[in-house]
C-alpha cells in the first residue's frame, strides 16, 4: 500500500540519517538500501527535505500521544498555563522516565535524536531541531512546570536545570554504555529523579 511504502521509505531514510547524517546520505542511497530505484523513491517523495519533513511530523505525533498517556501539558500550551499547577511529583517522575526511554529505546526516536547529534555543527536547521527537542526545549518545559511551584521564573530555570542536566547527561552515558550495563542507567536516572524530587518537596516544605 502506498501508505505502508511512504512510512517505510520514512524509517529507512532515518536509520541511515542516524548511521551517516542528513547531509552524508543521498537519496541513492536511501533508495538502494530499499532496493528500488531511485526514480520509484522519487514518486513518494520529492527529496531528502520533504522526507525530513515527515520524520518531524512523527515525531510531534508521538510527542503529542506520550503528553496525552500521561495526562501532561502540551509544550507549546502557554494559554493554558494552569495546566502547569500542581502536577503531582509522582507525574513527573514516571514522564520523564517514559521521556527517558523514548529518546534511548523507541527505534525511530532514537534515530532521530542520533541524526541531529551527529548534524547540529553542521546545518542551522538541525541545529534549531536539536535544541528544541533534546536542550532548551525540555529547560523551557519544565521551567514553566517549575515557575506554577517556585512562583518565579529566574528559580524555576535553575530548578529546570537541576533537573534536567543529569537527565541529558544520561543520554551521552546510555549511548556509551555497553548493552548488558544500560538498565544500569536507568537505575541512576531513577535516583537522581527520586533524590531530585525528595529534595524539592523538602525544600518547599520549610518555606
Amino acid at each position: 500500500m502506498p501508505s505502508e511504502t511512504k512510512e517505510q521509505i520514512v524509517e529507512t531514510a532515518l536509520e541511515l540519517f542516524s548511521q551517516n547524517g542528513f547531509l552524508g546520505t543521498s537519496m541513492s542511497d536511501i533508495a538502494s538500501r530499499l532496493k528500488i530505484t531511485k526514480g520509484a523513491l522519487y514518486k513518494h517523495y520529492e527529496g531528502k527535505q520533504q522526507i525530513l519533513e515527515r520524520i518531524i511530523e512523527r515525531m510531534a505525533e508521538l510527542d503529542l500521544e506520550r503528553a496525552k498517556k500521561y495526562k501532561m501539558p502540551e509544550s507549546n500550551s502557554e494559554k493554558s498555563a494552569e495546566a502547569y499547577a500542581n502536577i503531582p511529583a509522582e507525574k513527573i517522575r514516571g514522564y520523564s522516565i517514559a521521556q527517558f526511554r523514548h529518546w534511548t529505546e523507541e527505534k525511530f526516536s532514537a534515530q532521530f535524536r542520533k541524526m541531529l547529534t551527529l548534524e547540529q555543527f553542521r546545518s542551522k536547521e538541525m541545529s534549531n531541531l536539536y535544541q528544541d527537542y533534546l536542550v532548551a526545549g525540555p529547560l523551557e518545559y519544565m521551567t514553566k512546570i517549575f515557575k506554577k511551584i517556585t512562583k518565579s521564573k529566574p528559580k524555576a530555570r535553575q530548578v529546570a536545570f537541576e533537573f534536567y542536566g543529569p537527565i541529558f547527561t544520561l543520554y551521552s552515558v546510555y549511548d556509551g554504555a555497553e548493552e548488558n550495563a544500560k538498565k544500569l542507567v536507568f537505575v541512576q536516572l531513577e535516583k537522581h529523579i527520586e533524590n531530585f524530587i525528595e529534595q524539592f518537596e523538602k525544600e518547599r516544605a520549610e518555606k
